[in-house]
């Protein structure tokens, strides 16, 4: 692929990261309209559209505090990975 090729590819990538962050933006916009509209409703029905918004509760190990308290033990359990990253600047 030429320079050119290359040059225009990424404008052609930039154009559509710029309508994919719309998007996105206005899904954001419509799921809070949403999310309004069912107040405290864990569910509703919607036509054919089931709409849940529950409270889901997870659970992670703080890697900070971990290191702090215990950095042996944390370093002994860190796993370290490589790859690489795809950027157009």
């Amino acid at each position: 692929m030429s320079i050119n090729e290359l040059e225009s590819k990424c404008r052609e990538l930039r154009e559509l990261q710029r309508l994919i962050e719309e998007a996105q933006t206005e899904a954001e916009t419509i799921k809070d309209a949403i999310k309004d509209a069912m107040g405290d409703s864990e569910s509703v029905q919607a036509g054919g559209y089931k709409i849940t918004y529950k409270a889901v509760t997870t659970a992670r190990i703080d890697t900070a505090a971990l290191k702090k308290t215990v950095p042996d033990l944390a370093v002994q359990f860190t796993k370290t990975t490589t790859a690489r990253r795809f950027c157009v600047a």
